[in-house]
């Protein structure tokens, strides 16, 4: 498995009550799930999200296929809590992340996105947005756009996913857009730039976001892609605006977006 070593930061922001985002850092999945309905449980929703996909970390030479899978296995979950428990009717998520799998045998990354939370790639110090946002094309001009996919809808959103090649060298953020509302490419690059130790650049990202307005839920994950050999798979942390800890669901969930696309809709590496 290629070497990387990860950071991930949450805060609640200045304005929100409740901190909706979660985030997974895991064995080679990497991720974040920024939650929508507010009182109908966003937090909730963004759990179940990230909880999908922490099993693909238990599973050996996972694929494109699997990441796929788990995402709709998500969204049949989130649909299911709702059933259940009515208060949460209408509850639903972002969910943005990369992942290491195996394509035809060759290690590759796959990076998948529902919504307009986002991932980014950081290489030859040059930072490319690689997911798209799901927002309405009326509301572009717009800091924010209308969600147009998310979990937690029937029919189930089709997912993007786009497998590439690793690059030693390489750094990825994956982010609520609270990141992306707040700091702008150059300011990302900037920190990415400064901060060559994962952790201190997720910790960075979210100060400096909830500095320039925190007008909501921040949360950043920061991979880099080593020269060397093993896996630090890194830490957590919560700013010091976060929402009290009795006010989470369940923080311990929060431990922490040139292709030929098959019949599935799954990009296939070079």
């Amino acid at each position: 498995m290629a070497a990387v070593r990860a950071g991930a930061a949450s805060d609640v922001g200045r304005v929100r009550r409740r901190n909706e985002d979660s985030a997974l850092v895991a064995d080679g999945v990497f991720a974040v799930a920024d939650g929508m309905g507010g009182h109908a449980a966003g937090d909730i929703a963004s759990e179940i999200a990230v909880e999908a996909l922490r099993r693909l970390a238990d599973r050996a030479g996972r694929t494109p296929q699997d990441v796929h899978d788990e995402i709709a296995r998500a969204n049949n979950d989130i649909l299911a809590s709702a059933a259940e428990h009515p208060v949460r009717t209408g509850m639903g998520t972002t969910l943005t992340g990369i992942s290491l799998v195996l394509d035809d045998g060759v290690e590759r990354w796959a990076v998948f996105n529902v919504g307009d939370s986002r991932v980014y790639r950081f290489a030859g110090g040059v930072l490319t947005q690689l997911t798209i946002d799901h927002t309405a094309p009326e509301s572009v001009t717009r800091r924010r756009g209308v969600i147009t996919r998310a979990l937690g809808t029937r029919p189930a959103p089709d997912a993007d996913l786009w497998v590439m090649s690793p690059v030693p060298g390489e750094r990825f953020v994956v982010c609520s857009d609270g990141l992306s509302l707040e700091l702008t490419d150059d300011e990302i690059a900037d920190v990415l730039r400064s901060e060559p130790a994962a952790q201190a650049a997720a910790d960075l990202l979210v100060r400096r976001a909830v500095l320039a307005g925190g007008r909501d839920n921040v949360t950043a994950v920061v991979v880099d892609h080593l020269t060397t050999t093993g896996v630090d798979t890194g830490s957590f942390t919560r700013g010091a605006h976060a929402a009290p800890e009795d006010e989470d669901t369940d923080p311990g969930i929060v431990d922490h977006r040139g292709i030929d696309t098959d019949p599935l809709g799954i990009p296939a590496g070079p």
